[in-house]
């Protein structure tokens, strides 16, 4: 038990221990995005296949998302600072693995590692930001979370292609490792420890069952599009996460100390921000698919390039996020939340009239209306989830947050990018058929292959091949985002359909606070009439 004391100075404090938890939340938000500008490097020291080059990825977000549910438990139960430590030191040690791996094969298991580190970080952050401030200042301290983790995913390929650019691959990994030292140090010092007081017992069959549900739903959706989505073995893991799911869900109800409180989601409030945040994720990671392939491919930037121009994401999220609170002070969640995921909508619209011509302006406009949309709905659904859930359950709440925010970016690049395949493959028949089988396959494939059949032939032929390429694939980009803007669309229906307007805690403390100003007023008023 705290003294007041200690309370005190842990929220004088405050700001500087969000300060530690977003440097934190900084090495997880580069991590998702700097490994990508370092395939094709890795593909040629390592001899890495294509599906191994695939999984260098997928491990990461395979335990990062399976253990979320877990991690924020632990937390809970055993103190908050403390298994964020273990986190951070479990993502260096997998950090510096990773940096001097000799094969393939150990990179994977190294990631997978290092993915095990970030589900703890990841939820106690904003389980422990959660604790500290009150509910009147959570909507803003969570924006500025927001807007970190907004600010590390377009960085992540800047930060990338710099280190690539002098240094060897495994920079990408060893940078992650001063980071932490700092986050460690200053940690120790600023960011106070909690935990659910009633010192719950764990729930070893849920956490079982959660790992192995989130983990094999996660392996379908990341193998659906390379195997085909009605592939027997797609259907059959998807169908063994259903069931381990269901069971789930069945044993939280039963037993009497679940990890999962599952009549959370009876509440509103909570369901609704859920969807929204999936939503905001699932348009975030589709969109960062489909640009990162016409900056390069269509647009013809190198991977360098085409990071810088990916930075203007983090303009708009910086911008968004911190708005957004001032915005829910004023007019409610829903409507802030709703808005933002119509503008989202708007931008993949617009997106949808990329062209071979319209260069990189028209993206640069529609990167600031998206990003700034997603900045809007991210933070105040952030704060309407943990809103929800009891500061006892802090982690677990702030795990769900992140499962959906996990979850959600599979899906978008898993079911926007399966889209985008199948209909420029559908684009691109009639040119492919003027090639041999072997090359006329990677011509259907994608963009990306038709490169790679394009350097072997003529300059002339080559022009022909790529100018080809180039309509197949900006006709399925416009089809697809549109198909993204009606997801977005759809998100804030539900958002504007059952997300309350105001947090009702937060009301009642502003209450409380309006009424002691005014009693402090009264009494100052009469203090004034006895003196004079």
């Amino acid at each position: 038990m705290q003294t007041q004391a200690q309370e005190q100075r842990i929220f004088e404090r405050r700001w500087w221990t969000l300060a530690v938890l977003a440097l934190s939340l900084l090495v997880i938000g580069l991590d998702n995005t700097i490994l990508n500008v370092a395939l094709p490097t890795l593909a040629l020291d390592l001899k890495a296949s294509g599906s191994q080059l695939q999984w260098l990825v997928d491990s990461y977000v395979l335990v990062f998302a399976g253990l979320l549910l877990t991690a924020g438990n632990l937390g809970d139960r055993f103190g908050r600072k403390w298994a964020l430590f273990a986190g951070l030191i479990v993502f260096a040690i997998g950090s510096l693995l990773s940096a001097y791996s000799g094969s393939a094969e150990h990179l994977i298991l190294t990631r997978a590692l290092m993915g095990a580190g970030g589900a703890f970080i990841m939820p106690t952050t904003l389980s422990i930001l959660t604790n500290i401030f009150p509910a009147r200042e959570r909507g803003r301290a969570i924006a500025l979370w927001a807007a970190v983790f907004g600010l590390a995913i377009p960085l992540g390929p800047v930060v990338g292609g710099w280190l690539l650019e002098h240094f060897w691959w495994g920079s990408v990994f060893l940078v992650n490792l001063p980071v932490v030292a700092l986050a460690l140090v200053s940690g120790f010092f600023l960011v106070p420890n909690s935990k659910n007081p009633e010192e719950a017992q764990l729930d070893p069959p849920g956490a079982l069952l959660s790992i192995a549900g989130l983990a094999a739903l996660l392996y379908a959706i990341i193998e659906a599009p390379n195997r085909g989505w009605t592939d027997p073995a797609i259907l059959a893991v998807f169908g063994v996460a259903v069931v381990l799911l269901g069971l789930f869900a069945l044993w939280e109800l039963r037993t009497p100390h679940p990890l999962l409180d599952t009549h959370l989601f009876e509440n509103a409030r909570f369901t609704a921000a859920s969807v929204a945040v999936t939503l905001v994720f699932f348009a975030l990671f589709g969109t960062i698919f489909f640009l990162t392939q016409y900056l390069q491919f269509v647009l013809r930037y190198s991977a360098l390039e085409a990071g810088y121009r990916m930075v203007p994401i983090a303009a708009g999220i910086l911008v968004g996020a911190p708005l957004s609170a001032r915005l829910a002070e004023r007019i409610g969640t829903k409507l802030v939340v709703t808005a933002g995921l119509l503008i989202v909508s708007l931008g993949l619209y617009i997106m949808s009239f990329v062209s071979q011509t319209s260069g990189y302006s028209l993206i640069l406009i529609t990167l600031l209306i998206v990003s700034f949309g997603m900045g809007m709905a991210m933070a105040p659904a952030t704060d309407s989830i943990m809103g929800a859930v009891p500061k006892e359950h802090a982690g677990v709440g702030s795990a769900v947050n992140d499962t959906t925010r996990q979850v959600g970016g599979a899906l978008g690049v898993a079911v926007l990018g399966s889209l985008l395949s199948t209909f420029y493959s559908q684009r691109i028949a009639d040119v492919a058929t003027g090639f041999a089988p072997p090359a006329a396959k990677m011509v259907e494939d994608s963009i990306g292959e038709a490169a790679r059949v394009a350097q072997t032939l003529d300059p002339a032929t080559a022009g022909l091949l790529m100018s080809g390429a180039r309509d197949a694939f900006i006709h399925a980009m416009g089809t697809t985002v549109l198909i993204g803007a009606g997801f977005a669309f759809a998100g804030a229906v539900v958002a504007f359909l059952f997300l309350p307007a105001r947090d009702p805690v937060v009301e009642a403390e502003r209450r409380a606070a309006a009424e002691e100003k005014a009693r402090e007023q009264e009494r100052q008023q009469e203090r004034e009439r006895m003196e004079v």
